[in-house]
């Protein structure tokens, strides 16, 4: 764990007219690769700086151009991909229910409301059905239907009230936004953002029924991970290019829920840190993060077999992030 002074004491920066000195900038990258080679679980840091990419390194892992399991930063694409078949009229809105997008997916035996869950209550995690992440996520993968098995689970909450981290609420968005569009997630996800961005997304781990699964076990190269980190710190652009509607972005980071466990305040399958950042999060450490005001974009990747705590790991990073990455704007 990084200690306040020392982060001050290691990593205090010079104003923002010395960063444009180049011997200043290679300064500041050095102190970056001291502090990332002191984080084990840390496998790679990519910073831009509006179009320039001013930090790249990948230490351990695959190295930048090789997949890496993005783990919960899935859900952050599926919220993303929300906003498109929102956009296009493949679902009527963010309030319209389950019932209305893709009834067939709600099984006959189905707790009940789950039909007037919305796809707002279901991409903010305030689903209101028990949790299937955590404790519960092995017993809810080695079952027959996760679908059935997610959408007959008590109610816990009132749905649209609290947030409730569960994969099971994402998949069951994922299976709605296939169901409504007449394509896989994997097919929206090459079409509608891997094209528009240039990255490639190989399929991954798909549910007994064939959805593929939503909100865990996606795959991207780091270097698309950033790109993905600056279309959303460009309010959806890319390349000059309208990807996600602009609209849709603004939604998605408006906090609208909070998490029990880091504190941050929660959008359309974003965080949303006090700091300015708008972050997608994934187990071990994975982070796709957006700093609008600062016109940054930053891709992490890590162990993906280690916890990553609030209070832990992640927590370090965020200290990254808030410390040092920021300084570098």
């Amino acid at each position: 764990m990084i200690q306040r002074m020392t982060t001050r004491r290691t990593f205090l920066l010079a104003g923002s007219a010395a960063l444009a000195a180049p011997r200043l900038v290679r300064a500041q990258s050095g102190e970056l690769r001291s502090l990332i080679q002191g984080m084990p679980q840390l496998h790679s840091l990519q910073i831009a700086r509006g179009d320039d990419v001013i930090f790249a390194e990948a230490l351990r892992g695959g190295g930048l151009d090789a997949f890496a399991n993005i783990k919960s930063c899935s859900k952050s694409i599926v919220a993303l991909l929300l906003g498109v078949a929102i956009d296009r009229g493949d679902v009527p809105a963010v309030t319209a229910t389950l019932d209305q997008v893709a009834p067939s997916i709600v099984p006959p035996d189905a707790t009940e409301g789950v039909a007037d869950i919305t796809m707002e209550d279901l991409v903010t995690l305030r689903a209101g059905l028990e949790r299937t992440s955590g404790a519960n996520y092995g017993e809810w993968i080695n079952s027959r239907n996760w679908l059935a098995d997610a959408m007959t689970r008590p109610m816990v909450a009132a749905p649209g009230t609290r947030m409730l981290y569960s994969t099971g609420s994402t998949h069951i968005l994922g299976a709605a936004l296939a169901e409504a569009t007449g394509q896989s997630l994997l097919r929206q996800a090459r079409d509608r953002l891997g094209a528009p961005l240039g990255i490639e997304i190989p399929p991954w781990t798909r549910d007994p029924q064939g959805f593929y699964l939503g909100g865990n076990e996606m795959a991207l190269r780091p270097r698309d991970m950033l790109k993905i980190a600056m279309l959303l710190r460009d309010e959806g652009r890319y390349g000059g290019k309208r990807v996600i509607p602009e609209g849709w972005i603004a939604a998605s980071t408006e906090p609208r829920a909070r998490s029990p466990w880091s504190g941050l305040s929660y959008g359309y399958g974003w965080f949303l840190s006090s700091s300015g950042y708008v972050l997608g999060r994934g187990y071990g450490g994975q982070i796709i993060a957006a700093q609008p005001g600062r016109d940054l974009a930053v891709a992490i990747t890590s162990d993906p077999t280690l916890p990553a705590r609030s209070d832990g790991y992640f927590g370090q990073l965020m200290r990254l992030l808030d410390g040092p990455v920021l300084e570098a704007a």
